[in-house]
């Protein structure tokens, strides 16, 4: 933490991230399960019975997951 950084904008910053993290497993998973938030792309949903969505979830899910650990290590290092 540097000196112009204070301690609340540190817990704001942190509470954005874990809301960003938390939605975006949200929506992942809703897209591979279709769901009870029903998460859908229109036409794109019709194509392979939706199988393209379920990709693109696992995709949102991987990638949030990787951002977290990422996240971490960048931060352990500094």
């Amino acid at each position: 933490m540097s000196k112009k950084e204070s301690l609340l904008s540190v817990f704001v910053n942190l509470a954005v991230w874990g809301t960003g993290v938390l939605v975006s497993l949200a929506v992942g998973f809703s897209m591979i399960d279709n769901g009870p938030l029903n998460q859908s792309i229109p036409l794109v949903s019709e194509i392979g019975n939706g199988i393209i969505v379920s990709v693109a979830g696992w995709i949102v899910v991987i990638l949030t997951l990787l951002s977290v650990i990422l996240a971490s290590i960048n931060k352990t290092r500094k």
